[in-house]
């Protein structure tokens, strides 16, 4: 490791403490990588705009299977994690086909929390879920028409802000609670502004008696979706003026904008006005398609605009992806070893020099130094951290074992 400190060091970088300050930087996982989002709550597939493609063995079928897969996958990811759930993930046991989802409670949670704990994870985030139900009518739900529909989404939200609030008080820490909402139209609408009135009341009733202390509300904005093509409710314009006269957060998934929008782009921008920002991150190809996250270069400049701006504890980071084409475990650790790299190599730059020639106009000698620390060895200090936790960097064979140990079992 000397040889690696010393050529950073010669860029005035400590290899010690970015690998210190990316212990502690936690990541929350999501749950539903493990079973294509289906949920425990009786949906058979997904509906609301959303879609996972393949059909890769193993997928897990009930809690016990899940619990096992993210067991076996958290034991290959390095640093601090928390885990994202949504919930349609709720344990209903003997209230299964008496309890729907504006009924749910926190009991219906707590075998997640003495799992987490098992785990000694960080904490819990939480979402809920607007999406694979029957009352999803004409594809709208908090946005609807129908008081009906509008009501008992409201209630579905109300209740996840409760559960959040015990999630939270469970762990000491605040829970995210993030709302997403499926609502659009597939061919042009006669009317876009009643519907985000009425998405814009549905929020406030959620919203009106949260509990602040263990409780963030966050909102987060899609382009469109598959049968929505035409027209989203919960657009971005519209949530980061919500969220801005609420006082909540925004969360951004890099997957839900225009392809020549970059999200790294927009961390800073919202920094200058939020206390946090809440990410959702995932590897959109031509449309939001939730690609497994990989070490490239939006990622690398997300993490960058994290760290650089020394906003590791205002931006709550999260990642949201799911694929069935191949081995599910691989690709939940492959997706959250790569939001560490990031983080990593955005710790192991020079950051306050390249503000200090940005500043100074001098781009000439900034594009030199931008350039020049690409050829420092990362792939040595990023094997440092592995050890330091641990862990190798092969993960393969050891899910090879798992797949022929346990998931070709699942038929």
């Amino acid at each position: 490791m000397t040889d690696h400190r010393s050529a950073y060091a010669a860029f005035g970088v400590d290899t010690e403490a970015a690998l210190s300050r990316l212990a502690s930087i936690p990541v929350s996982i999501h749950c539903w990588q493990g079973d294509d989002v289906i949920g425990f709550d009786g949906a058979g597939s997904l509906s609301g705009g959303i879609q996972t493609t393949g059909n890769y063995m193993g997928r897990a079928r009930n809690f016990e299977e899940l619990k096992s897969d993210i067991r076996e996958a958290f034991s290959l990811m390095p640093g601090k994690k928390r885990l994202n759930l949504h919930a349609s993930y709720a344990i209903l046991g003997e209230d299964a086909g008496r309890v729907d989802r504006d009924g749910y409670t926190f009991k219906h949670f707590i075998p997640w929390v003495e799992f987490a704990k098992e785990l000694d994870l960080d904490g819990i985030d939480f979402n809920p879920t607007f999406f694979a139900h029957p009352n999803m009518k004409d594809g709208l739900t908090l946005s609807s028409p129908q008081e009906s529909v509008r009501s008992f989404w409201v209630e579905h939200g109300r209740r996840c802000m409760e559960i959040a609030a015990e999630l939270g008080k469970a762990f000491g820490k605040p829970c995210l609670v993030n709302i997403w909402i499926p609502d659009g139209f597939k061919d042009v609408p006669a009317d876009r502004l009643g519907p985000r009135l009425r998405l814009k009341r549905s929020l406030d009733e959620i919203l009106e008696n949260y509990d602040r202390e263990w409780v963030i509300p966050a909102v987060e904005s899609k382009v469109f979706g598959i049968g929505v093509e035409s027209y989203t409710v919960g657009s971005n314009e519209f949530y980061q003026n919500y969220a801005a006269k609420r006082g909540i957060c925004c969360l951004l998934d890099n997957g839900h904008y225009h392809p020549l929008e970059y999200v790294s782009d927009k961390i800073p921008a919202l920094l200058s006005f939020y206390d946090r920002v809440a990410l959702h991150v995932t590897r959109g190809v031509r449309w939001d398609s939730d690609h497994v996250v990989l070490f490239e270069d939006e990622l690398k400049e997300i993490a960058k605009e994290i760290v650089r701006n020394d906003a590791t504890e205002k931006v709550l980071i999260g990642l949201d992806y799911f694929d069935a084409s191949i081995n599910r475990i691989f690709a939940w650790v492959t997706g959250q070893r790569s939001m560490q790299k990031a983080l990593l190599y955005a710790l192991l730059l020079p950051n306050e020099e390249m503000k200090r020639l940005q500043d100074a106009g001098d781009f000439t000698a900034l594009m030199d130094l931008q350039e020049r620390v690409k050829t420092l060895p990362f792939g040595a200090v990023w094997e440092e951290y592995l050890t330091r936790q641990g862990l190798t960097d092969d993960v393969l064979s050891r899910i090879r074992s798992y797949e022929r140990t346990v998931l070709k079992e699942r038929v």
